[in-house]
């Protein structure tokens, strides 16, 4: 099989949750794909087997032609205000890329964020996201481990949970991303590298 085909199936991959979400989950999620007319992609725990059903992310990823218009159905379906959204300013690859994410947990009953991405940058960010798909092993291992102290015996705090979790993508799978996320309703800016 030749690269390209391989990437677009890696990619039409991100197209499909997975099947044991509860069905719950899964109508949610369907509902929002069918809103905004557009194909959610999945990336990041969701797609390996270190998820933890609610209590993971579930990472999906949006792209659009016009942010006001989607951030605007978001907010009709999620029934949140825009203040609600985060601006994401990310340099990736020498690119900035400009978009939006929410932490649905916070408003619904199902954990989930979602970034919003402009169509013009689709490729770039989804060849980025799809890494979050396929960790290696020892990386992947290290995750299972890592939640399973964290989630179901919580021996490891939030924080000491996220950091070795930045460790983990960051240095060990080099990752070398800048990522801000600048809180619009709290008008300061948390930074991140990926």
């Amino acid at each position: 099989m030749n690269t390209n085909n391989e990437n677009e199936m890696n990619i039409n991959r991100m197209k499909y949750m997975r099947n044991d979400l509860p069905k719950k989950v899964k109508d949610f999620l369907y509902k929002i794909g069918d809103y905004l007319e557009t194909d959610l992609y999945y990336y990041g725990s969701v797609n390996r087997p270190d998820y933890h059903h609610g209590q993971s992310d579930i990472d999906i990823a949006i792209f659009t032609d016009n942010f006001k218009s989607t951030i605007f159905k978001l907010q009709h379906i999620l029934h949140v205000k825009y203040e609600d959204f985060d601006k994401v300013d990310w340099i990736l690859n020498g690119l900035n890329i400009i978009g939006y994410k929410i932490k649905c947990g916070k408003f619904i009953d199902i954990k989930c964020e979602i970034a919003i991405y402009d169509n013009k940058n689709k490729n770039i960010v989804i060849d980025d996201l799809k890494n979050y798909n396929y960790v290696p092993w020892y990386i992947q291992y290290s995750l299972f481990v890592l939640k399973t102290f964290h989630y179901t015996i919580p021996i490891i705090s939030r924080k000491n949970y996220i950091s070795s979790k930045v460790f983990l993508f960051n240095t060990l799978n080099n990752k070398n991303a800048n990522y801000n996320v600048i809180k619009l309703n709290k008008k300061h800016v948390k930074t991140k590298t990926n």
